[in-house]
């Protein structure tokens, strides 16, 4: 049975840092492309950084470039999001994601935690 379970959210202020983590069982995460998503009260989910199975690539929405870093240590199982320079518009529940073939940026992944709630406070 496939789990990802995420971990790290909480409330910060603004230009604060975060580090989610999703640790990873059923799967092996150098096999999967695994992907951070967030959704904001009353918005769509939205891709915010994805790595692909060999790690060679990476992959960020525009909203991440330059602040958010995604990656992944093969020998926990486990994959990271490193959040800096954090806004208020940053505010959000952040899930984690794995999918043997996905289009990176679209949700249509097989498996998902249960996310890990973000909070930016001005």
């Amino acid at each position: 049975q496939v789990q990802l379970v995420e971990s790290g959210g909480g409330l910060v202020q603004a230009g604060d840092s975060l580090r989610l983590s999703c640790a990873a069982s059923g799967l092996t995460v150098r096999s999967y492309t695994m992907a951070w998503f967030r959704q904001a009260p009353g918005k769509e989910r939205e891709f915010v950084a994805a790595i692909s199975w060999s790690g060679g690539r990476t992959y960020y929405a525009d909203s991440a470039k330059g602040r958010f870093t995604i990656s992944r240590d093969i020998a926990k199982n486990t994959v990271y999001l490193q959040m800096n320079s954090l806004k208020p518009e940053d505010t959000a529940v952040y899930y984690c994601a794995a999918d043997l073939s996905p289009s990176p940026g679209n949700p249509k992944y097989d498996y998902w935690g249960q996310g890990t709630q973000v909070t930016v406070s001005s």
